[in-house]
This record gives structure tokens, sequence and C-alpha cells, in this order.
């Protein structure tokens, strides 16, 4: 698979001090239940927070590591809003208003600089869409304490052998991370392990996967578009005369998804 990781010796952009005005639990119950609904809620918790619990309609914000090393050119709306038809929503003026939250911060000050919710707002001002945006003060965490019933909670998926965060145990993936790694908006990179869990492909939204295996099966054939490319696991296996087989079968699903 073909990965654009070149970073180059740009200068740094200059840090541009915002000022993002609060509203508490009860003005964003205010905004989501008015009779004319228009306000986008960005939730900047993990990916876990979010699925364990998040207020219904919310969109989870979250970037890769390889996501944040690109920041220092700029992130743009596509990252912070990867579903299309949200983004366009936000980008035609239909959100009058973004609501930010995280865990639980009091105020806008208390944000962590380099943290996703500031790198978000930072893309969201660079790209004005036209709508108010602010902070909710206490997070998500006084949100939900104040109105439980506005918030989601999630049963179990049916029949999981492990819980989603158990790490694998299997050899197959020694020291990988137990969720796959987000490269791009639409793009993520696991293990033989993440592609045997069915629920956690649901979860995050995999219509489509390329087994870069000899020996790995197609696990979900009935509800999966599968690539298979059998790499020999060594150091004389030849992966470049895949590139290209690779990267069009890449381009051909986010091309669908569009």
């Amino acid at each position: 698979m073909y990965l654009d990781l070149a970073f180059s010796a740009r200068r740094p952009p200059t840090m541009v001090i915002m000022e993002v005005p609060s509203i508490d639990a009860v003005s964003l119950r205010g905004l989501l239940e008015g009779e004319d609904p228009g306000c986008l809620v960005l939730d900047c918790r993990s990916f876990f927070s979010f699925n364990s619990s998040h207020i219904s309609g919310s969109t989870n914000v979250r970037f890769s590591t390889i996501v944040r090393r690109r920041a220092r050119g700029g992130l743009g709306v596509g990252h912070i809003v990867p579903n299309e038809d949200t983004r366009n929503r936000l980008l035609s003026g239909e959100y009058r208003s973004v609501v930010f939250l995280d865990d639980r911060s009091l105020d806008f000050g208390q944000v962590k600089k380099d943290g996703t919710l500031m790198l978000a707002v930072t893309a969201l001002c660079r790209d004005p869409c036209g709508a108010s945006v602010f902070f909710l003060k206490g997070g998500f965490d006084t949100f939900s304490s104040e109105y439980p019933e506005m918030c989601t909670k999630p049963s179990a998926p049916q029949g999981l052998s492990l819980p989603l965060s158990a790490r694998p145990d299997s050899a197959d993936s020694p020291g990988s991370s137990f969720m796959p790694v987000e490269i791009l908006p639409f793009l993520y990179l696991g293990s033989a392990y993440h592609a045997s869990r069915k629920d956690m492909l649901d979860m995050l939204g995999i219509t489509a996967l390329i087994n870069v295996s000899a020996n790995c099966p197609n696990h979900f054939e009935e509800s999966f578009q599968y690539k298979s490319i059998p790499v020999e696991d060594n150091h004389k296996a030849d992966i470049s005369s895949w590139f290209n087989e690779a990267i069009e079968f890449i381009d051909s699903i986010h091309s669908i998804r569009k």
C-alpha cells in the first residue's frame, strides 16, 4: 500500500490566538431542541469514550498520529468532519452553530494547545462556514449528568469473544495497537486481529479491506469488499509490484464513498 509520508521543511505556521465563547449545558439543549435545529456538535473525546456514550447526533473528531504531524501544515474541514453529507451541510450554511466539547474542561483556556479540540477549532476557523462556534462548558461529563436522556448508550455488540478494549494475544501482531491506526479520514491500517473483528470494523465504518497476506482468510466476504494481495511475510517479498493494484482498489472504494 502506498503512503505519502513525505514531510517537507515547512515554516511553522503562526499561532493564532482565538476567542471561542462558552455555552452551558442548558444553552446547548436549547440549540438542539429548537424549532429550527441547526446545531452541529463535534465531540473531541477519544474513540472509546465517544462510543461508550455521546450526545445523540454528535460527530466524533479524532486525529491519527500521522494526521497530527501533518497538522503543522494545517488541517481542513475534511479532517474534522469526514462524513461528506454532514460536511456539505456545514459548508452550505445549514448549521447555524457548531459546538465543540471534550471530557470536562470548564473553559476554552483549559484546552490543550496541541489537543484534538484545539486543532479542530483552528481548522474550522481557517475554513469559515458562517456558523457561530462555541465551546461546551464542563464538556460531556456535565451535559450527560444533567441531560442523560439526550445521550446514547449503545448496547454491547452481540456474540463477541473479546471486548473491544481487549488487546490481542495472538502472535500475528506483536506490539500492535488494539485499534486500527487511522492514516487518512477514509483509510485505516490494521492487523489480522483487527480484520477478524467484525464488530470493530462495523464501528469504524469499514466497507472494504485489502488482505496483504498469503494465509489470512477473508472472514466476512458477505459483508465487506475484499482485495487479496498474497505477499509472503519476509524481507525478500517484492511488495512494490502490488502498489498500483492496491492504489486502484483504494481509489475505486473512495470514489464510491464520495
